[in-house]
C-alpha cells in the first residue's frame, strides 16, 4: 500500500489557482479539510490571488499549454546515478525495488512519490512568474486607463472654468452697464430736459418705474418748483387693493435746476400699485398725505 504524498506550500498554491487534476485537487482538498495549518496558508494564498484578480484579469491557461507544460517539467526531473560500492568495502546489500530513484541527499525515494513531487515543484516555478508578468501587464493597462480618465477629467474641468470665467465676464460687463445707468440717472449734475411743442414753458413732472414683486422703485422728478424752508417733497404709493391707504415712498428736495430723485426706499414686497403721488409735506415727512397733491400718475 503506497504512502500519501506530502502536500507543500506549492501544491496549495496550484490547487488556489486550479491548476492541478482531479485526482491530486481531491487529495489536496482532504488534507485542507484536516489541517488547520494547511487551511490558515490556503487563506493567504488566495487573498494573494484576490489582490491579483482586482489588479488583472486572469485567465486559466489553455489545456494543450498546460499539457506542455507539464511535459517539460517531467523532463526536467532530476535523478542521481546508484553508484556501486567498491568490491572491498562490501557494504550491505539493500534490496532495491525497480524504479527506486536516490536523491542527491543519499535518500531513496520510489519512483511515484518523484513522478507526483517533481513535476509540482516544477510546474509552480514557471506558473508564478507567469502570474507575475500578467500582473505588469494588468498594472499597465490600469494605469493607461487612469492616465487617460485623469486627462479626460481634466479637460472637462478646463472646459467648465472656461465657461465660468465666459459667465463671470458677461455678468461683470452686465453690471457694469446697470451700475452706469443707474450714475447717470442719479447724478446730480447731469442734465435734463424736457422736450415740449413749442415754447411753452416746461411743467414739473416726475417718472417712476415700480417692480411689486421685489418692492424697488425708482422715481425721477424735474422741473419742480423750490421750497420753501422746513417744507419737503413726499412720494406717495397708492395700493391697488380698494381701501388701501397710501404708503409713504420717501422725501426729497429738487437741486438748484428743479431736479430729484428717490432710489429704491424702503418698500414692502408685493404690494400692487394704482397711482403714485406728490405732496408737500413738512421737513421729515408725515405718515398721510397733506393735500394738495401736486403730481399725481397711474
Amino acid at each position: 500500500m503506497s504512502e500519501p504524498r506530502r502536500i507543500t506550500s506549492e501544491d496549495l498554491a496550484l490547487f488556489a489557482m486550479q491548476l492541478l487534476s482531479k485526482e491530486e485537487t481531491a487529495e489536496v482538498a482532504a488534507y485542507v479539510a484536516q489541517s488547520t495549518d494547511a487551511r490558515r496558508e490556503l487563506a493567504e494564498i488566495q487573498g494573494d490571488l484576490a489582490i491579483y484578480a482586482h489588479t488583472v484579469d486572469l485567465h486559466s491557461p489553455p489545456a494543450q499549454v498546460r499539457e506542455r507544460l507539464m511535459k517539460q517539467v517531467a523532463r526536467e526531473k532530476k535523478t542521481v546515478p546508484i553508484d556501486r560500492p567498491a568490491a572491498e568495502t562490501r557494504a550491505p546489500q539493500v534490496a532495491v525495488r525497480p524504479g527506486t530513484i536516490f536523491t542527491e541527499s543519499g535518500a531513496i525515494v520510489p519512483s511515484y512519490v518523484t513522478e507526483e513531487i517533481a513535476p509540482q515543484r516544477g510546474l509552480t516555478s514557471r506558473v508564478l512568474p507567469w502570474v507575475g508578468w500578467a500582473m505588469a501587464a494588468g498594472l499597465a493597462v490600469t494605469t493607461g486607463v487612469f492616465y487617460h480618465e485623469r486627462e479626460v477629467m481634466q479637460e472637462s474641468i478646463r472646459n467648465a472654468t472656461s465657461a465660468q470665467a465666459s459667465r463671470l465676464d458677461e455678468l461683470t460687463t452686465e453690471v457694469a452697464a446697470a451700475r452706469q445707468v443707474m450714475d447717470t440717472l442719479t447724478d446730480r449734475s447731469a442734465m435734463r430736459v424736457t422736450l415740449t411743442k413749442g415754447k411753452a414753458a416746461p411743467v414739473p413732472q416726475g417718472k417712476a418705474t415700480y417692480v411689486a414683486n421685489n418692492g424697488s422703485l425708482i422715481f425721477l422728478a424735474s422741473n419742480l418748483e423750490p421750497l420753501q424752508p422746513g417744507k419737503t417733497y413726499e412720494l406717495w404709493l397708492i395700493p391697488a387693493v380698494a381701501g388701501g391707504s397710501p404708503i409713504p415712498a420717501g422725501t426729497f428736495r429738487p437741486d438748484e435746476r428743479g431736479n430729484a430723485s428717490v432710489i429704491m426706499p424702503p418698500l414692502p414686497k408685493g404690494v400692487e400699485a394704482k397711482a403714485f403721488g406728490v405732496t408737500v409735506e413738512n421737513e421729515g415727512g408725515s405718515a398721510t398725505p397733506t393735500q394738495p397733491i401736486i403730481l399725481a400718475g397711474e
